[in-house]
């Protein structure tokens, strides 16, 4: 045991997901040899990361405070009616580094997991109901993570928004350079489904 400040700053990123007790305790000898000023300007982002983001009032987003709207919902050159449903705003973020949607985003703020207590009341599904609804929406694209709670939250999306619109999902299969006979069952099996002509 080291002395309590270490073992409390290793305790709290050990609380970080991705973050075991070995991780934490680097991150902590490094934050303890830096200047106080570095350790001053990571406590402020942390704040700053509570205290000045929120969700956006339509898709879910983060956005800053006094901002209703995130930067994608306040840009007039998306198109409305292409909606891009995610889980968290992780995914948006990744998916705008890499220039992918023409479209807008919903968040849902996780996927269907009846194991740990997460059904559709959880999950922002009236207002996504809503928006397809009131913009016209011509096409939702459902870009979950491929997992039972992904494919089973994907399932529920397509059997309550098909009336109302199109619902496509990614594509799933094979990676670019990927080896076929490394390649596992289900990854073969999406990789065949999703076939198509050349």
């Amino acid at each position: 045991m080291g002395p309590r400040p270490v073992e409390d700053l290793i305790t709290a990123f050990s609380r970080l997901p991705g973050i075991g007790r070995k991780t934490a305790q680097r991150l902590t000898f490094y934050i303890v040899k830096r200047p106080r000023e570095e350790a001053d300007a990571l406590a402020r982002a942390l704040l700053g990361a509570k205290d000045d983001i929120h969700n956006c009032v339509q898709c879910f987003n983060l956005t800053e405070t006094g901002e209703d709207l995130c930067a994608v919902c306040r840009n007039a050159s998306r198109d409305q009616r292409q909606i891009c449903v995610v889980e968290d705003p992780g995914v948006v973020l990744f998916l705008e580094a890499n220039q992918l949607m023409r479209g807008v985003y919903h968040v849902l703020g996780g996927v269907l997991s009846p194991l740990d207590g997460v059904g559709p009341g959880e999950l922002r599904l009236d207002a996504l109901v809503a928006r397809v609804q009131q913009h016209d929406v011509t096409e939702v694209i459902v870009a979950l993570n491929a997992s039972a709670e992904g494919d089973a939250t994907a399932e529920y999306l397509a059997r309550l928004l098909t009336p109302l619109t199109r619902v496509t999902r990614l594509a799933r299969g094979l990676p670019v350079g990927a080896d076929l006979d490394l390649a596992d069952k289900v990854t073969l099996t999406h990789a065949l489904e999703g076939r198509h002509s050349l």
